[in-house]
């Protein structure tokens, strides 16, 4: 499989440690199957950091996402009610509860797998964390927002499934 990550470098080597915390699903490396989506997102990197977009792309067998040796939470191709929680518990710089299985602060998964909470669904988690609409209303709501998928990549053990391909 393919995953393809947008950025304004070319990626050599990955550094966890240069990765941004409070991420969808906590501090990570993060790619996806959608080349036009890491292309994008490329472009905006480019333009709030300076320099040129940089498509690097990443090859990973199929078969480590059904493999025993790493923790891989899959969180599937539509948002969801554990998806929306994940999500904002990772996001929350005051959440502190790390044993929960619905936050990866501690990188207990290696791998996440899911929908990426866009721009317009951003909108509907301020709106719910401003109290404006119910948690119901928040969820339902994201129901028909487009999705599109990322691949975060949380730990060395993950890493080290990556090949770079090219650029």
């Amino acid at each position: 499989m393919l995953l393809y990550h947008g950025s304004n470098t070319d990626i050599k080597v990955i550094d966890l440690a240069m990765c941004r915390p409070y991420k969808d699903f906590g501090k990570g490396f993060y790619l996806t199957v959608m080349k036009d989506q890491a292309e994008l997102m490329a472009k905006r990197v480019a333009r709030i950091y300076g320099g040129s977009p940089v498509l690097n792309v990443f090859e990973m067998d199929d078969s480590i996402i059904f493999s025993s040796d790493l923790c891989i939470k899959n969180l599937g191709d539509e948002t969801s009610e554990e998806w929306a929680r994940f999500i904002m518990n990772n996001r929350n710089r005051k959440y502190d509860d790390f044993s929960n299985l619905e936050c990866n602060f501690d990188n207990k998964y290696d791998i996440v797998i899911g929908p990426i909470a866009n721009d317009d669904m951003a909108v509907l988690f301020r709106q719910y964390e401003n109290g404006l609409i119910t948690f119901a209303n928040m969820v339902n709501g994201m129901i028909y927002k487009k999705t599109t998928n990322q691949y975060s990549f949380h730990t060395e053990k993950a890493i080290s499934f990556l090949q770079k391909v090219g650029v």
